[in-house]
């Protein structure tokens, strides 16, 4: 039994490729991710890739997933990434939280794939960890040089999950293992599609995301806008890339992390954002339309700041935005799937899901997520609940929980024809 653990750095949305690599090779799998990890991967996407808990609390662990047992039956325990901070914990002895636990009660072989950035893992207390874990026998994996998603470039990336894969692989001696992956024990999941990121089929296909919410300026400082955060695009970009699938994100005012591996288009306006998107779709296996884009922008940007005239009001003249999304459906070439959002509210004529099966008829994509966003539910928010409707408004299915876990849900939801 293999033991990943996954400390909270930006690298960790490629550790589920490592996973599944090494429960391909035919290995039993437990992931115990730190708090911080969570932030950056969800434990339903963990739990979902491996098919057993993903605990990161000491005191929650099941019978069997408490750190003397997980210690006990490790063959081996692979830390990716392993951060700055936990580095440090591991080399001073601590054992504030499930993994530091384990890996201070194993006596099997522990590998390290540090990821950060550069100055950190440069940095003489880093240097001295990592010299002492080594003289404890503890494997350390290089670091390659590469871009930063601090936009900084230098040593710091965490090594691909293949060459990872390979290397635990050989230190277990059974390399290329063609044994069928092991029945997943019990899991606390939410359940998930058997054809959900288990799979590696989305390899070689291409997802283009948008993400965020645009911008119309009316004058140098201000602008009419929403307060969509992008989270759920960007969970839906990370998802992808974590099945294997080359993604481009298209983002409209992020103010997030994107990870490395995810190829990052940064707009602010509705015809930014259509710009970016036309002749990037023309590639694309599967859109997915998640930005919030104004339907609307000035009719003209004033060069100057308006000024307030005495008490008098102001009148604005707007004109319609392109619907990119009635563009990309137009402009979609055979097998091509298209997935749009409908972030709605009820009003005196129709409720919100009723609004967004409107939509889902109108616009004609294959999937259609709907939110009801009354009362400034959903934008910006870490959770979410959406209903997924077909292409005449059918609802076929449901999704609550975590953005990154929705995100599975979605990609799940059309699996069959992205991937077949």
């Amino acid at each position: 039994m293999i033991v990943v653990g996954v400390s909270g750095g930006i690298a960790a949305y490629k550790t589920p490729a490592l996973i599944r690599r090494l429960r391909q090779a035919g290995h039993e799998v437990r992931v115990i991710p730190t708090e911080a990890a969570l932030k950056f991967v969800g434990a339903a996407t963990l739990e979902a890739v491996s098919g057993a808990p993903a605990i990161s609390d000491v005191f929650g662990a099941e019978p069997g997933s408490n750190h003397v047992e997980l210690a006990r039956t490790a063959d081996l325990v692979v830390v990716a990434p392993a951060t700055a901070d936990l580095i440090a914990r591991y080399a001073a002895g601590m054992a504030n939280d499930l993994l530091t636990a384990t890996l201070l009660g194993v006596k099997a072989p522990v590998v390290l794939a540090p990821a950060m950035h550069s100055a950190m893992l440069e940095h003489p207390a880093t240097q001295a960890n990592l010299a002492a874990l080594r003289q404890r026998d503890v494997i350390v994996l290089e670091s390659p040089s590469g871009a930063l998603t601090s936009g900084d470039t230098g040593p710091g990336r965490m090594m691909e999950p293949e060459q990872i894969a390979t290397m635990v692989l050989e230190l277990l001696g059974s390399g290329p293992a063609n044994r069928p992956p092991p029945k997943s024990p019990a899991s606390t999941a939410k359940p998930q599609a058997e054809t959900g990121p288990t799979d590696s089929t989305w390899a070689g296909h291409r997802v283009l995301v948008s993400a965020g919410g645009t911008r119309e300026p009316l004058d140098p400082v201000r602008y009419l806008g929403n307060t969509s955060s992008g989270k759920q695009g960007l969970a839906i970009a990370v998802a992808a890339a974590g099945r294997g699938a080359t993604v481009t994100l298209v983002g409209a005012n992020l103010k997030l992390d994107v990870p490395d591996g995810i190829a990052l288009v940064p707009v602010s306006t509705a015809l930014e954002m259509s710009n970016a998107m036309a002749p990037r779709a023309a590639t694309a296996d599967l859109i997915v339309m998640a930005a919030a884009v104004a339907d609307f922008r000035p009719a003209a940007v004033a060069a100057n700041k308006i000024k307030r005239d005495g008490h008098g009001g102001f009148s604005l003249e707007l004109v319609a935005n392109p619907d990119i999304l009635a563009a990309l459906v137009e402009a979609r070439r055979p097998g091509q799937v298209i997935i749009g959002f409908a972030a709605e509210t009820g009003d005196r004529d129709a409720s919100a899901l009723e609004h967004a099966a409107a939509k889902a008829r109108r616009k004609g994509t294959d999937l259609t997520v709907a939110n009801d966003v009354s009362g400034g539910a959903i934008f910006g928010q870490d959770s979410t609940r959406v209903v997924l409707l077909d292409k005449v408004g059918q609802i076929v299915g449901q999704a609550e929980g975590s953005k990154s876990a929705v995100a599975e849900a979605i990609l799940d939801a059309v699996r069959a024809m992205v991937v077949g």
